[in-house]
């Protein structure tokens, strides 16, 4: 488990504890942005894309990536940037030796490899990540479709109608319904992304008519809201 570590707002003096999240690496290690105790948190006045990741060095393959910058809201309104370990100089840690894999029944199903993830900088960066997550499911001959006039991409694949939705909007019940229907003429399963989450309404509405959904994080490793996309991720296509 991450330790959470104090953190103080230079702005109204309130103390949070806060622990930093954890990303999966390709290979499969849990990366943690490694917090410089003792640096006092910065307000965020302005974003840009360079102040919103960090490099850091995965602790059981030594690759270096980059990954979300740790933040943290406080209840006053401030945003705060929790500042990181640089990375260290030098050779990369050595790799981990594992014992030999015990060998499956003939009759087990092949394990799925683990996903890799392509960090989301861009509209187009969301598409991909979604469209690689399906192959990972799955599924075959994953294509994109016409961008609509709400900034939405679908995705197409023999069984498949998926929605990509890359803006700060949250999907809404219309979405989710418009999606469904959609994969109900062509007789497929209907999945929705998105980078801004889904409303209540909508939410509710996709597990009744069994819509899977998942929210893209920044490093483009999608993750399941509702129990339809649970199922997803466990059985596969």
């Amino acid at each position: 488990m991450t330790e959470s570590v104090p953190v103080r707002c230079p702005e109204c003096r309130r103390e949070h504890l806060y622990a930093p999240p954890s990303f999966p690496c390709s290979c499969g290690t849990p990366v943690t942005p490694p917090l410089l105790r003792g640096a006092g948190a910065v307000p965020i006045e302005q974003r840009t894309w360079a102040d919103e990741w960090v490099s850091v060095r995965c602790p059981g393959c030594g690759r270096q990536d980059q990954w979300p910058q740790p933040e943290l809201g406080c209840s006053c309104g401030t945003a705060l940037r929790i500042p990181v370990k640089s990375v260290a100089t030098g050779p990369p840690p050595a790799q981990t030796v594992l014992p030999p894999h015990i060998p499956l029944p003939p009759t087990a199903p092949a394990p799925r490899p683990a996903f890799h993830p392509v960090t989301i900088r861009t509209a187009r960066d969301a598409v991909t990540a979604a469209a690689l997550y399906l192959k990972w499911l799955g599924y075959r001959e994953v294509r994109s479709t016409e961008p609509r006039e709400d900034s939405a991409t679908g995705l197409r694949a023999p069984g498949l109608v998926a929605q990509v939705e890359p803006s700060t909007r949250p999907a809404t019940v219309r979405d989710v319904e418009c999606l469904w229907l959609s994969s109900l003429s062509a007789s497929a399963t209907g999945v929705y992304f998105t980078l801004a989450g889904y409303t209540d309404e909508a939410r509710v509405r996709a597990d009744t008519l069994t819509v899977p959904l998942f929210v893209l994080d920044l490093t483009g490793t999608p993750q399941p809201v509702n129990s339809p996309a649970d199922e997803l991720v466990t059985t596969g296509a």
